[in-house]
């Protein structure tokens, strides 16, 4: 029994000390993958942070042009004789500008990567702005009025308010802007 207490006993120091062996050489192992993948990791982060400082300038001005398509697309004047449907309630009318306006920006929303953010605020508000005087000129009709009654409030409006103007003011923004990196 004895015998056998000491070949049990050798036994558990030979694999307490292959454990503490195993145990090292996977924290070694470890220690070394994190390693490189926190330097491949930090050079990837380098080279994305210099492409998102320096974009090129052709990227810029493709995206200065299609930001000025969107505001062409949505100011109300062009989004009124483009989607107009002639048998629509004024609700509906409101519906399908809304929405156009809303469809419109979102697909053009990565843009705002290429662009300076006043650039990209001023067609947002101009959005915005948008949306608001559709929503609440259309409150101000009574609930039998057509979607032409809504336009041709929608035309007088912007005849009559400096707001109707924003989209030629946002538009030479853009073109200002899209110059500037011509130069």
């Amino acid at each position: 029994m004895l015998k056998g207490l000491l070949i049990l006993h050798k036994t558990k120091t030979l694999d307490t000390s292959s454990v503490i062996f195993i145990i090292a050489v996977t924290v070694l192992v470890t220690a070394s993958i994190m390693y490189i993948i926190l330097t491949r990791m930090k050079l990837v982060g380098d080279t994305s942070s210099t492409v998102k400082d320096a974009p090129s300038s052709s990227m810029q001005l493709q995206a200065y042009e299609r930001l000025i398509i969107l505001v062409d697309r949505i100011a109300l004047p062009n989004l009124i004789s483009r989607v107009n449907q002639p048998h629509a309630t004024a609700r509906e009318m409101q519906l399908l500008l809304t929405q156009n306006i809303r469809s419109e920006f979102d697909y053009n929303i990565t843009q705002q990567i290429y662009t300076t953010p006043d650039a990209w605020n001023a067609v947002k508000n101009l959005k915005e702005q948008n949306l608001l005087i559709i929503n609440q000129l259309a409150n101000v009709l009574p609930p039998n009025a057509t979607g032409l009654d809504l336009n041709k409030l929608l035309l007088e409006f912007l005849m009559n308010d400096k707001k109707g103007t924003l989209h030629e003011v946002v538009s030479e923004a853009l073109s200002y802007e899209a110059k500037k990196l011509m130069q």
